[in-house]
């Protein structure tokens, strides 16, 4: 079960600027992720990969090994599956002996993680051969994709996002946000994968194509990675009940 983890963020955020290194709950944002990163058990080498000096200090003093981000992939259209091909490649060039590890794959912005759940979601990727991924999932079935709209081509009224004969005959369909089962997100708190995922990462599944296709979920009732002002409060609960 010996794992590596890659931490990514970058200055020059534009929807929250200065998100990554802000005061949460007292401590800059993108210390929860790496402070878990460093107090888990299995993880032997922790990597931070950012062109940002001031999460370069924080890195450091969490004793993670740094990885500069080219300024290609420093820009607000750089993808982050793209930014951890690249981190992970420089990483077994310079570290072979990392190549059989499992990789933790953290956000500087996602601070709903701690070791606790970095070590559950290693164990249970290890007890699984045939999963690619473990991945932190919440249930938001208020969110259900039966839900979505977005507006029609004049801009002016709302159209459902998606037909509704996608989810089966639509005389059967109904509001009730239950009613098309647990719908499961991604909330970006973690991502455990094995090599095989970042070596192959093109073939991947989107949208997060990192996870590969067997994508094992571990349960958090909430997560996020934060890009909205909104979200501060709600991450600095977790923080309160999990840190």
């Amino acid at each position: 079960m010996k794992s590596i983890s890659i931490c990514i963020g970058r200055k020059g955020s534009t929807g929250l600027p200065g998100k990554n290194t802000m005061l949460i709950a007292g401590k800059p944002l993108a210390f929860y992720p790496m402070n878990a990163a460093k107090h888990s058990k299995y993880i032997t080498h922790s990597f931070l990969s950012t062109d940002d000096p001031v999460l370069k200090e924080i890195g450091i003093d969490l004793n993670h090994t740094l990885i500069n981000r080219p300024k290609e992939l420093a820009t607000s259209s750089a993808l982050g599956e793209d930014v951890y091909e690249y981190t992970y490649q420089q990483i077994v060039s310079k570290y072979p002996d990392l190549k059989s590890h499992l990789i933790v794959l953290l956000f500087c912005n996602a601070p709903t993680v701690n070791a606790k759940l970095i070590d559950d979601a290693i164990e249970l990727l290890s007890q699984d051969p045939y999963a690619d991924s473990v991945v932190s999932a919440s249930k938001f079935n208020m969110y259900s994709p039966l839900r979505a709209r977005k507006l029609d081509k004049s801009k002016k009224y709302l159209q459902p996002f998606v037909p509704f004969e996608t989810f089966g005959d639509p005389r059967n369909l109904n509001c009730d946000r239950d009613s098309q089962g647990d719908v499961l997100f991604a909330n970006m708190s973690i991502s455990v994968v094995r090599p095989k995922c970042l070596q192959n990462i093109k073939n991947g599944l989107l949208p997060q194509k990192w996870m590969g296709h067997k994508i094992k979920p571990i349960h958090q009732e909430f997560g996020c990675d934060i890009d909205y002002e909104w979200q501060i409060p709600l991450v600095e609960k977790w923080i309160e009940n999990n840190i």
